[in-house]
């Protein structure tokens, strides 16, 4: 059998989900054989995303995506071979070095002719932010100024929940040395909701930036709890008076509650993302297959094959 176009491999995925979503097991088994056969995590961009959502459709019919989900989640990546293909991702789609370069200048201008600045990061993942502000501040006129992060993290998965936020604090805590910054990193991995104003030791002397560039979306809205995380951590941020609130959240609808709209929003917005590393990176690239396994292939679970408080990729327009 040849190969199915990428229009008409869209169109098996968006009649699959939509016999998912009525519990049409019979017609859903027989599209995804289809959309298998045609796809692959080594063909090109629409058979990699086919074979993504796939996955996705098959583990929601099959009611184990919640279980899928966690164990992706738990699958652990050296932090070198992580960063090499998160710099990949950052290269191939523009969106987040926007992001980071938008938030940096911010911070630049609220420090001018200051000597402390705290930084709260929501979010702060691998730090990747972090270094370039780093650089741009120890090229300070009259010295850099006294720099303080605190990176908020979810635990993460298995026996060591602090280990990446502490691996990130070192990392950046020895790069601010060999550029001579005057550095703390506080690393707190809590529930984001949790994290209170004392938890922070303000010091009025320092200029306050609360940063989230990664995951705000995460956050679960009012659709599901009438005093949501996200209005308990913004009520947080309210009361902690910083001199600069820098929010990054993507502009896609995966929040919606009915299933086929979103199945449909996450087609749009993947093909685009797979489309974009198809054009920069190799087929056979290492690098490519880790974005597309850790990143792609992780948020689109969870869009595709979780609902309630397991779905945690919420970000909307």
């Amino acid at each position: 059998m040849g190969a199915a176009s990428s229009l008409e491999l869209s169109t098996l995925l968006i009649h699959c989900a939509q016999a998912v979503a009525t519990d049409n097991r019979r017609s859903a088994t027989e599209l995804l054989r289809q959309i298998k056969q045609h796809s692959s995590p080594k063909g090109d961009a629409t058979q990699r995303l086919a074979r993504c959502f796939a996955e996705g459709l098959e583990a929601r019919l099959a009611g184990s995506g919640s279980q899928l989900y966690r164990s992706l989640m738990a699958e652990r990546v050296s932090v070198v071979e992580y960063l090499k293909a998160y710099w990949l991702y950052l290269a191939a789609c523009c969106f987040k070095m926007t992001a980071f370069r938008f938030s940096n200048r911010t911070i630049l201008k609220a420090i001018a002719g200051r000597k402390k600045v705290h930084i709260v990061d929501y979010g702060v993942n691998y730090g990747v932010q972090w270094p370039a502000l780093l650089y741009h501040l120890a090229n300070f006129e009259g010295g850099p100024p006294e720099v303080r992060i605190t990176g908020i993290d979810l635990p993460q998965p298995g026996f060591r929940p602090a280990v990446r936020i502490e691996e990130t604090g070192r990392r950046l805590s020895n790069y601010a040395r060999q550029l001579g910054v005057p550095f703390k990193f506080h690393g707190i991995t809590v529930r984001w909701d949790t994290v209170c104003v004392d938890d922070l030791n303000i010091d009025p002397d320092e200029v306050l930036i609360v940063n989230s560039i990664m995951q705000f979306g995460n956050l679960m809205d009012e659709g599901v709890d009438i005093d949501s995380p996200r209005d308990v951590v913004l009520r947080t941020i309210r009361k902690m008076q910083p001199d600069a609130f820098i929010l990054h959240v993507m502009n896609v609808s995966f929040s919606v509650p009915f299933f086929v709209t979103r199945f449909r929003e996450a087609l749009f917005f993947y093909s685009a993302m797979f489309d974009m590393l198809d054009a920069t990176a190799p087929r056979d690239s290492h690098q490519r297959f880790l974005v597309e396994r850790h990143l792609f292939r992780q948020c689109n679970l969870n869009v595709v094959a979780c609902e309630g408080t397991d779905r945690v990729e919420r970000p909307e327009t």
